[in-house]
């Protein structure tokens, strides 16, 4: 895999953030933290997952070496609005690390302890791949508690920000 296509899966992390918080934002607190059945129970819940799996746990060890020891469910922020903001601001930092890499780091590997401890060492570029499916698993988790609550929900396939750059493109 190349630099640009792990770029092309940063932006559209953003993208599909981007949306999906504009969406978020007109849902009620009830709804927000009510237990809906996800794994971390309400779509919050998922969200504060989200911030902390993306930029607490994995940027950290992508950057700087390091493997917090924190349990997947702590909470980061408990205002979700504050979540929202910072899942917006931090999912841009993905973009200016990747343009940081070189063809050997993409080739290398990640070393690192998971949460409970334990020490691995898996493919770099592979393992930077599931950072961003990983939000597109949890994503599409809100989106579907979202629509069994009876709210609408964006679109937030790939091909549909494709469509969108598409036509901005032929715009300019």
């Amino acid at each position: 895999m190349c630099k640009q296509q792990l770029l092309l899966m940063a932006q559209y992390n953003i993208w599909a953030t981007e949306r999906l918080v504009q969406h978020l934002k007109t849902v009620t607190d009830e709804d927000l933290y009510r237990d809906v059945g996800l794994f971390f129970k309400s779509i919050f819940g998922t969200l504060n997952h989200l911030l902390l799996g993306e930029h607490y746990l994995w940027y950290r060890r992508f950057t700087e070496g390091v493997s917090p020891a924190i349990a997947l469910s702590t909470p980061i922020e408990s205002d979700c609005l504050q979540c929202l903001e910072q899942l917006n601001t931090k999912s841009r930092h993905w973009i200016d690390f990747i343009h940081t890499l070189t063809d050997e780091r993409l080739a290398g590997s990640l070393s690192y302890k998971r949460v409970n401890g334990e020490a691995l060492c898996l493919p770099f570029t592979a393992t930077l791949l599931h950072v961003f499916n990983h939000g597109t698993h949890h994503r599409g988790q809100i989106t579907a508690a979202l629509t069994a609550l009876g709210y609408e929900c964006p679109e937030l396939d790939l091909v549909y920000m494709l469509v969108e750059q598409s036509r901005d493109h032929i715009k300019k």
